[in-house]
């Protein structure tokens, strides 16, 4: 088959974060297929043709790229941040393993970016300096026990944790809850970090003790880190440094 799917990651909305690789899959497709805000990212130009669709959708948009890809089409799959991060790479491998025979011949490739927390932990310092460990707080897949079994246990081992999809207007009350296990694991001190909508002009930063985290303080927009034991602060004129050693005790 003449034609290709590449599932390739905008970073976390710069366009000086967008990888080589990705600009270049980009220039070369004659189809852009992702959820809208992300596809709107993409320069129009002659013959491309952009497919934008709606969120949880995932299934249905993998497909449809590997339709594209099949007639021989060069189709770009785009994703926020990294396509393997909580993105569409693996909703894309759950639709090329469960359609068509011929599907299994296509040239499919993952071509990464910058994810979110690696962008957060880049503007505050190195929260994420030694073991850390992603939890997307999103229930639409999985069950919110999952999460909260998931959560202590990370807690009580000491990571440092990035949280993806920390609340939105249809989960507004699950963050509270994430909260409270937190604290009562890690206890008030331990530092975390709201990061909004970093490396655009939207960018915000709060780093606040944990007795002092608030729900409404994220939304879908903002990567949440909180830190280890043994993560530390650091005041200065030109902003706060939050990192955690490369040791531990």
């Amino acid at each position: 088959m003449s034609g290709w799917v590449a599932v390739a990651g905008l970073g976390p909305g710069s366009a000086g974060l967008v990888t080589p690789d990705v600009a270049a899959a980009l220039e070369e497709a004659t189809d852009i297929v992702g959820y809208g805000p992300y596809v709107a990212r993409v320069a129009p130009r002659e013959n491309l043709r952009l497919h934008a669709s709606d969120n949880r959708v995932e299934l249905e948009r993998a497909a449809l790229a590997l339709s594209l890809a099949a007639e021989g089409r060069k189709v770009v799959v785009v994703s926020s941040g990294d396509p393997g991060v909580f993105a569409m790479a693996a909703a894309l491998f759950e639709a090329w393993e469960n359609g068509p025979s011929p599907w299994r011949e296509l040239d499919i490739r993952v071509l990464p970016g910058i994810t979110a927390m690696l962008a957060a932990s880049a503007r505050a310092g190195a929260p994420l300096g030694h073991d850390f460990c992603a939890i997307n707080l999103s229930d639409n897949l999985k069950p919110w026990s999952l999460i909260e079994r998931r959560l202590r246990l990370a807690a009580e081992a000491d990571f440092a944790m990035a949280f993806y999809n920390p609340r939105s207007k249809a989960r507004p009350h699950g963050f509270a809850r994430v909260l409270e296990i937190l604290r009562e694991v890690c206890g008030p001190e331990r530092p975390i970090l709201f990061a909004r909508a970093v490396f655009t002009p939207e960018e915000d930063l709060k780093i606040v003790r944990l007795a002092d985290a608030r729900p409404e303080m994220a939304d879908m927009r903002t990567m949440v880190i909180l830190g280890s034991s043994q993560t530390r602060l650091i005041m200065r004129d030109r902003g706060p440094i939050l990192y955690t050693p490369r040791w531990s005790e």
